[in-house]
């Protein structure tokens, strides 16, 4: 066993301080180039080789450390560069007593700011002691608040390490996602015919009242435990004196079980289908797949080794079971087992978005915590999919 962490050697100033930093430098999905070249030259500075790698709309920075004890584990870590809109040239924030949080004009950015500022932190720590750890590797991606663009475009074969800790969930430190959905959306486009709503209504097929027909028929809002749909965005029509010819509408649908979600899709695409045809309308309808959902055991080893590093934190872990997606959905595709843990972020995707020091520090300290102990195992076989 390899010598415990001595706790007190988290700069709280300093991690306070590159959190600051980060959220200083507005970084909406696609326009994350400032933020990663100050990236690129901070994991420089903690002896890591950096690579870059452009995928067209944006890019992913991939570093890598090797460790000082022969043979053990690699360990990825990640979080995601990019932030939701409101943002401005400068995000408005607050820091008082042990509390950061935006002032209301914007966003925050501890989604996913805190997630790197933690990373960045731990390895600062392990540069400074030279506490000996295996192989490390570092993933930051780019829009991924734009359907895990970012991780889509990753060229995975670059990538060592099979186990990977993701920091980005919202809540206090010590919350551990097991579970995340399958999630599909889609677009249907109903076509009616177009008239002189005053002159000739009746020579007219209004796709604005077939659409509403769709929309009310089918299911919408929270299905059961597991499963979410939704309609998201819809636009038609042209002017108060037309039948309108045509409407397009968005939804998606949620599930952590993937047998529930195909039934509910093919459910609602044939009634959308049947009702389009009562009404005398075409309907075309695409959909996508946005990313597989992923299902581990809390008696999983990798999460047991992460259970008992927030332990040694003084922290209880808490287990959920996440509507919502994130990078590690497409890192578990690619063979990478990925656990989202919380970063301490509070509200986020929203202008009251704020996070309390003491879980930087935590949060900090439960990534130093997970890296020893992921240090003292020995390489291992891929770990064993599915994940269902």
């Amino acid at each position: 066993m390899y010598p415990p962490i001595n706790t007190s050697i988290i700069n709280e100033r300093r991690v306070i301080e590159t959190f600051k930093e980060l959220i200083e430098m507005p970084s909406p999905s696609y326009q994350e180039h400032e933020i990663g070249r100050r990236l690129v030259e901070i994991l420089q500075g903690l002896s890591f080789e950096t690579e870059t790698l452009d995928y067209g709309d944006s890019f992913n920075i991939l570093a890598r450390k090797r460790g000082s004890i022969e043979g053990a584990a690699s360990l990825l870590l990640s979080a995601h560069m990019d932030t939701v809109q409101p943002t401005t040239t400068a995000i408005g924030y607050s820091h008082h007593n042990g509390l950061i949080s935006s002032t209301g004009e914007t966003i925050l950015g501890a989604d996913d700011k805190s997630g790197i500022a933690e990373i960045l932190e731990a390895l600062t720590v392990l540069n400074e002691t030279g506490h000996p750890h295996g192989d490390i590797e570092v993933l930051l991606t780019s829009a991924e608040e734009k359907g895990l663009q970012g991780a889509k475009h990753v060229d995975y074969d670059k990538i060592k390490s099979r186990y990977a800790l993701v920091l980005d969930s919202s809540g206090k430190v010590g919350r551990v996602v097991l579970a995340a959905p399958t999630h599909v959306t889609y677009r249907m486009t109903v076509t009616g015919r177009a008239a002189h709503a005053g002159i000739e209504p009746e020579k007219g097929t209004n796709a604005i009242v077939a659409a509403a027909k769709i929309v009310s028929a089918i299911v919408d809002g929270r299905i059961n435990a597991e499963t979410t749909a939704n309609v998201g965005v819809i636009h038609g029509g042209s002017a108060t004196n037309i039948v309108p010819v045509e409407v397009v509408f968005d939804g998606e649908f949620r599930s952590l079980n993937p047998d529930t979600l195909n039934k509910i899709v093919d459910t609602a695409f044939d009634t959308a289908r049947n009702i389009a045809r009562k009404n005398q309308v075409k309907i075309t309808i695409q959909q996508q797949r946005q990313y597989e959902g992923y299902n581990f055991d809390q008696a999983n080893p990798f999460i047991q080794l992460i259970s008992d590093s927030i332990a040694r934190c003084q922290i209880a872990p808490v287990y959920i079971r996440s509507g919502g997606g994130s990078d590690a959905n497409i890192f578990n595709q690619h063979g990478i087992m990925s656990i989202p843990i919380s970063t301490g972020m509070q509200k986020p995707h929203t202008t009251e978005e704020h996070i309390y020091t003491a879980d930087l520090l935590k949060g900090s300290l439960l990534v130093i915590e997970v890296i020893a102990s992921w240090s003292a195992k020995k390489a291992e076989s891929p770990p064993s999919f599915p994940i269902r």
